[in-house]
């Protein structure tokens, strides 16, 4: 979302060499992959990398022309946080099978096709992919595939593992799906001649099909039991829980992903988080205010902190507006009125997955720069149905 991070894991799983690039919220696909480029030479053992797998924003997409080659996007990516016309809603609720159904939300990738579409852009020919896809073809070279996390916001059948027949009725959409949907961790390829000589990786190096970065953020955590959950607070504010139990709301921008043959990684991301700190006050200022807060005092601000205009979870609502008033003169209740905002969030997001059948609330787990920030993990544990529950 707000940068490029690489982390270098050993044959027993533990973290060993780390290397990022920060970039800003107008970076693009040749951002990304300068970015890619550079924490990869950072490395210093690359030359001993037996496999490399991406992560990327969900429902992140990118229009390619026709031919085997990747080449470069036919125009702007259209982001995970892009709001879709009504028009091109509308188009996905004439499709999907529910109203319900999460590529029927106004940010879904299958809206993003039907907003290419109507829009007149879609050459003959042209290929969808997502932010993972696209970089790990740079990598190795061959044509473009995407995994079943990141198809899901697409219409991908989860379950039966193939593109449905209501997907593969409408020519507009059909025409767009990439030709193959591995399972994550699956090897799609190998380093190209290319840019083993360019990066200094091996060719004997696998390419990974990819996952979503919050998705990456659980993994990463180290869950293992039902109820176990994990909230990524970096310029989003994504949650995630270990479910027996499918979950899908579209009102709500709940939606369930595939966690292995018989589990389920249910919640949402919503548009708050650190990237509308950043925007209020910067992150040198948050780091300073937060020292002056009190979290277990109310700020008595009644927040609700967004960077723009439009919200996807735990309240799927394009037009929804930022709530940051009245504004203190002192911003360090400000920010303190932030944080709690985003606490609020986050507890009703977990309550939402619980009222529509998830597991319980276990535990939770908390990735993410923001959860360097001890009053805001502070704040989170004292307010109802946060990680103190």
């Amino acid at each position: 979302t707000s940068g490029c991070r690489a982390a270098c894991l050993e044959s027993d799983g533990s973290l060993g060499d780390e290397a990022s690039v920060a970039y800003g919220r107008e970076a693009g696909p040749k951002e990304w992959r300068e970015a890619l480029h550079e924490v990869l030479t950072q490395l210093p053992r690359r030359s001993a990398a037996a496999a490399v797998c991406i992560d990327g924003t969900s429902a992140t997409a990118l229009l390619f022309g026709p031919g085997p080659s990747v080449g470069e996007p036919l125009a702007p990516p259209l982001m995970y946080d892009f709001a879709c016309s009504k028009e091109a809603v509308e188009r996905c609720l004439a499709m999907v099978p529910s109203p319900a159904h999460v590529a029927a939300s106004p940010t879904s990738t299958l809206a993003k096709v039907w907003e290419w579409q109507l829009g007149g852009v879609v050459p003959v020919g042209a290929r969808l992919a997502h932010q993972a896809d696209w970089l790990a073809a740079l990598l190795h070279g061959g044509p473009l595939v995407t995994d079943y996390h990141n198809a899901l916001k697409l219409g991908y059948d989860i379950e039966a593992l193939q593109w449905p027949e209501w997907m593969l009725a409408e020519r507009a959409v059909a025409e767009l799906l990439p030709g193959r949907v591995a399972t994550p961790g699956e090897t799609i390829g190998h380093i190209s001649a290319e840019m083993s000589e360019r990066l200094g990786l091996p060719q004997s190096c696998r390419v990974a099909a990819g996952t979503t970065d919050s998705i990456a953020a659980f993994l990463a955590a180290g869950t293992v039991e039902v109820g176990d959950a994990v909230t990524s607070l970096g310029t989003t504010l994504a949650v995630k829980l270990r479910s027996l139990t499918r979950v899908e709301d579209a009102a709500s921008g709940i939606y369930s992903h595939r966690l292995g043959t018989a589990q389920w990684l249910v919640g949402g991301a919503s548009n708050s988080g650190g990237g509308v700190l950043r925007q209020q006050l910067g992150d040198e200022a948050v780091a300073q205010l937060s020292a002056r807060i009190d979290p277990e005092r109310d700020s008595g601000l009644d927040y609700y902190p967004l960077p723009r205009p439009g919200e996807r979870f735990p309240i799927c609502d394009a037009a929804l507006r930022p709530r940051l008033e009245p504004r203190p003169e002192d911003d360090a209740l400000f920010l303190h009125g932030m944080l709690e905002g985003m606490a609020r969030i986050e507890a009703k997001g977990y309550r939402r997955l619980e009222e529509l059948g998830a597991d319980p609330v276990r535990r939770v787990f908390t990735a993410g720069g923001g959860a360097k920030n001890e009053q805001w993990g502070r704040i989170r544990e004292r307010l109802p149905g946060g990680p103190g529950r």
